[in-house]
């Protein structure tokens, strides 16, 4: 009873698991999926946009393939889901630096000699990665990963910050604590140690993640002025956030810097001593947002930009995450014929955002597409993935976000692209991108060709650090307040910067 009004309720049978679950009638099939512990793909958050949530209903007058998020429970059904399992390459290496190893440690602590652990966490929109350490001398002792539990509740921020809003703050909050909770567990287990001689733990995230981990609200964060609901560093009992360790286990959160500017960042400006560095230095970390921070002399300047969920493969026809049967590289030989690499081997099932830069690449070669992302007709890649017009379009508008914040934070310092000496590439996305095929298409300015480098999950090396040295963490927050922030929706030429990114003649726009 809901209201005071009695609804029906009907079984929906999931095939090949023969699982049931009772539902209410109305309650769409992506949300029959959720209350039964599945994790649908639905990266529009069951909007549906994207077109990745299909099943195929058994039962019913009219059986066949449809979305789950636009199919409303009527009757019983049996519908079954794909059976294809996809195992997901999760970076978990980066680039760090060593510290002397100076944790925070409860009181009373027994001296006995047994081992003593810290754990440190990245909580990424579309990944976890964990990482369990050794109190005395750092040693990493164990590692675990796994996609983030939110992602059937959309693949970007803005999807999940309206779920939250809509009254999901809760879920979404109990099934990524769920989730870091298993990670440590099992990293325990492994290690052949007690979960209660973890006694610390660390974790970042992106201001989105961060904020729904610790259950803040995100009214703020998704509305004019663009406001955190907080820019402090959190410390807590980790026993209050689900995470069980020892009784006095302390959970540490690095602070958010600005809006979408997230612990993620100030973690990897840790884990390169960026304010350190004399070259003139931009780090960018490339996912559903596209953090920038360029540095020189102590100096910072950071921005984000909202470049969507394309580049990890979703909003994209035939996209998917970087998993067993992604084409994650594509070439052209000498004679101009295009080939293709397929994550795992095996007939590829679809494209990753690294193999969709290498196509878009290879295409703008061939005149398949011209200056202007104008494509005569849909690309056929394999028999089952394809190319769309679409899809390039969703490229042009990530990539031009990318681009025109570069543009305007050097405009900002007066300094011009090619005055950039090196560029950090952080994340998973950037660690597997040809930087080649980065610059062709204009993700990155060609001006910046041989210059990147890329330092895979140094957000988990951030972490890792702040975890082993109580200072470091406390250092970290006194970096935040330095980092200068450029909020782009204030400036009056974003937009014109933006529309003259979309193409891909990088010489027209200079």
């Amino acid at each position: 009873m809901k209201g005071g009004i009695h609804l029906n309720t009907y079984t929906i049978t999931f095939m090949p698991d023969n699982r049931t679950i009772q539902v209410d009638a109305g309650t769409t099939l992506l949300e029959a999926q959720r209350q039964a512990g599945y994790s649908p793909d639905a990266p529009c958050g069951g909007g549906g946009k994207c077109g990745k949530c299909t099943v195929e209903i058994l039962t019913r007058a009219a059986p066949g393939v449809q979305k789950a998020c636009s199919t409303r429970v009527e009757s019983d059904m049996t519908i079954r889901l794909s059976s294809r399992t996809i195992k997901n390459q999760i970076l978990e290496k980066g680039l760090g630096r060593e510290v002397d190893i100076k944790p925070w440690m409860p009181k009373g602590l027994p001296q006995d000699g047994q081992q003593i652990c810290l754990a440190a966490v990245d909580l990424g929109t579309t990944t976890i990665a964990a990482y369990l350490l050794d109190a005395k001398d750092g040693r990493t002792i164990a590692v675990n990963s796994c996609l983030n539990p939110q992602a059937p509740y959309g693949a970007d921020v803005i999807n999940r910050c309206e779920y939250a809003l809509g009254g999901g703050s809760d879920i979404l909050a109990d099934r990524v604590r769920r989730s870091i909770d298993q990670l440590v567990q099992e990293m325990a287990r492994e290690a052949d140690v007690s979960p209660e001689q973890i006694v610390s733990l660390c974790i970042v995230g992106n201001s989105c993640m961060q904020h729904l981990f610790l259950h803040w609200p995100v009214d703020s964060l998704v509305a004019a002025p663009y406001l955190p609901h907080s820019k402090e560093p959190m410390i807590g009992l980790a026993s209050d956030y689900g995470i069980h360790i020892h009784p006095q286990g302390r959970l540490w959160a690095l602070p958010v810097i600005e809006s979408f500017v997230g612990a993620d960042t100030l973690a990897c400006i840790l884990a390169t001593d960026l304010e350190k560095r004399e070259k003139t230095t931009l780090m960018i970390d490339i996912g559903t947002n596209g953090e920038l921070v360029l540095s020189k002399n102590g100096r910072m300047l950071t921005c984000s930009t909202a470049a969507g969920p394309a580049l990890e493969g979703a909003k994209i026809s035939c996209g998917m995450r970087g998993g067993t049967g992604a084409i994650d590289h594509v070439t052209l030989d000498a004679e101009k014929r295009l080939s293709y690499s397929v994550i795992g081997g095996g007939a590829a099932a679809g494209i990753c955002g690294s193999g969709l830069l290498d196509l878009t690449a290879c295409l703008l070669e061939l005149e398949v597409i011209d200056e202007t992302g104008y494509m005569e007709e849909d690309f056929q890649i394999t028999d089952k993935v394809t190319l769309t017009r679409q899809d390039v379009r969703e490229l042009q508008l990530a990539k031009a976000a990318i681009a025109a914040g570069l543009r305007i934070m050097c405009q900002l310092w007066g300094i011009t692209l090619a005055d950039i000496d090196e560029v950090l590439v952080a994340g998973a996305f950037g660690n597997y991108m040809d930087p080649k095929s980065a610059c062709a298409i204009g993700l990155l300015p060609m001006e910046l060709s041989g210059k990147i480098i890329p330092i895979g999950n140094a957000a988990g090396e951030g972490a890792k650090i702040s975890v082993l040295n109580e200072d470091e963490f406390h250092r970290a927050y006194a970096l935040a307040s330095q980092v200068e922030f450029l909020e782009l929706a204030n400036r009056p030429e974003f937009q014109d910067t933006f529309v003259d990114e979309l193409g891909f003649d990088q010489e027209e726009i200079g």
